[in-house]
Order: structure tokens, then C-alpha cells, then sequence
């Protein structure tokens, strides 16, 4: 086995990540409830108790709800940069200090047979990032909550195996949309999230010869729809003639449903 992987869920109602190695099994945020978590785990066959470590992308509660509980529960270290830290813990509650560990942007941690690369992304939070997994030569990138796609974190994040990667809203949707203007300007702004058709583009720049899967990820339950997302995606990878169809397959992720487990 390389490198394993399940979204368990994906969306401004909640998210969550499994990666697996042969000897590593580690959890990114943990948005819903403790309940919710368990019956994902319990949906992919997997026991949250064998759980190395819970990395955390940012302090917002659709990517930390659950973590405090699950930590606590389970003895897990929690990882996450000092400035979440700091923005976060009022809403964990007691963390033992033993389970209290620093992960910096632009960092590369070991852990036995798997190598995790922070990247800072541009979002609304204290100080967001996200992460590549690298083991045995297969690279899975994780990259949601960006307000743009810079130059810098697309060389971070170039030719992965896999990408779960965001695409957050319908541009016509959110216009017409039942939104105020300020939530909605705050969503286009370059600290918000990104549309399916930013999506598309970066991902065009950074698609590889290695590339097999893209999971569309941190949809919009109000502005945005999986056919129309991976449509809107579709016809532009096609149009840049990046291989979509026959090199690589794009999948959906869901708010409360786990994707199969997966081999990249």
C-alpha cells in the first residue's frame, strides 16, 4: 500500500480528511459533530482510535467542531500552526498539553513512511494552510478555503497523483443568490473561496502526467450544485486539453457521505 485516502466530508456544512499509509493513519480537520466523525470512520471501515495525529487547515468550526472531542476521546495529537492555535482553542476545550503540537507553514514533518508539506492559502482565518502528502513517490494534494490560487502555491501543489481541491460556488448562483452583499462579497474576495471556474483554470497550470484523480471539493450548499460544478470544470480542463475523460476522472465529495477509500 502507498497512500490511502477518503474524503469524509466535504462543504460549508462541515470537513474532514483520512490519509493512510502503511504505517500512518492521520485525520485533516474534523468539522462535525464527535457522532457524525465516528460513523464516518465506521463508513470506510476505519477505527478513529489508530488515528497518528489530526492536522488542522484553520480555526473555522466547519473544519474544527469535532477535533477537541475526538482528541480528548482517543488520546490524538493535534497539529496545527501557532497563530490557529491560538484562534482556536477557546473552542476546543481542555487539551492535555501532551496532545498540543506546532506545524508551521512552508514545513515538511516526517512521520515513519509519510511526508506532510504545509502551504499557506489566502482565507479569512489566522493563518490557513493546507497540505501534500508524499509517500513511496505518490504525492495527494488537499487545497480548499482559497480565495485565489497564487503563483506559488500552484508550483507547491504541481503534477499530484490526486487532487482534492475547491470548488466552492456557481459565480452565477452566488450573484442571484438569497446571500447579503457583504457574505457574498467576502466569498469572491481574494481572502474567500474559489469558483468552479478558478478552479478549472488552476487546475489546468497544474495537472500532471501522473495526475489520475480530481475531487471537487468545499462545494456551497447554496450556490453551487456537483453536476454544475463538474461540468463548469470539465468544459474548460477539456478546452485547455488537459486529458480529463481519459487521463484522469473528476469525483464528487459530499457534506455528510465518505468517499470510498482509495489508493492513489
Amino acid at each position: 500500500m502507498t497512500l490511502q485516502f477518503s474524503v469524509l466530508a466535504s462543504g460549508s456544512s462541515g470537513n474532514a480528511i483520512y490519509v493512510a499509509t502503511e504505517s500512518q493513519r492521520w485525520l485533516v480537520d474534523a468539522g462535525l459533530s464527535g457522532k457524525k466523525m465516528e460513523q464516518l470512520f465506521k463508513s470506510i471501515d476505519c477505527n478513529p482510535k489508530e488515528l497518528n495525529g489530526i492536522l488542522v487547515s484553520h480555526e473555522h468550526s466547519d473544519h474544527i467542531k469535532g477535533v477537541g472531542i475526538i482528541a480528548r476521546k482517543y488520546n490524538i495529537p493535534i497539529y496545527a500552526n501557532k497563530k490557529t492555535w491560538v484562534a482556536m482553542e477557546k473552542d476546543l476545550g481542555t487539551i492535555p498539553g501532551e496532545l498540543k503540537f506546532h506545524f508551521e507553514r512552508e514545513e515538511v514533518k516526517t512521520f515513519g513512511d509519510l511526508d506532510i508539506e504545509s502551504f499557506g492559502v489566502s482565507h479569512d482565518a489566522a493563518e490557513p494552510m493546507f497540505f501534500n502528502f508524499h509517500s513511496n513517490g505518490k504525492k495527494l494534494v488537499l487545497a480548499t478555503d482559497m480565495g485565489y490560487v497564487s503563483d506559488k502555491i500552484k508550483g507547491t501543489i504541481k503534477d499530484a497523483d490526486v487532487y482534492i481541491f475547491e470548488s466552492n460556488h456557481d459565480l452565477n448562483l452566488l450573484r442571484m443568490g438569497k446571500y447579503p452583499w457583504s457574505v457574498k462579497r467576502r466569498i469572491i474576495s481574494d481572502v474567500g473561496h474559489v469558483s468552479n471556474e478558478d478552479a478549472a483554470y488552476a487546475l489546468a497550470d497544474v495537472i500532471g502526467d501522473k495526475t489520475s484523480r480530481i475531487y471537487l471539493a468545499h462545494l456551497s450548499k447554496d450556490n453551487n450544485m456537483k453536476e454544475l460544478a463538474r461540468m463548469s470544470v470539465e468544459q474548460i480542463l477539456k478546452e485547455k486539453e488537459t486529458g480529463v475523460g481519459h487521463q484522469f476522472r473528476l469525483y464528487d465529495t459530499d457534506p455528510d457521505k465518505a468517499t470510498d477509500l482509495a489508493v492513489v
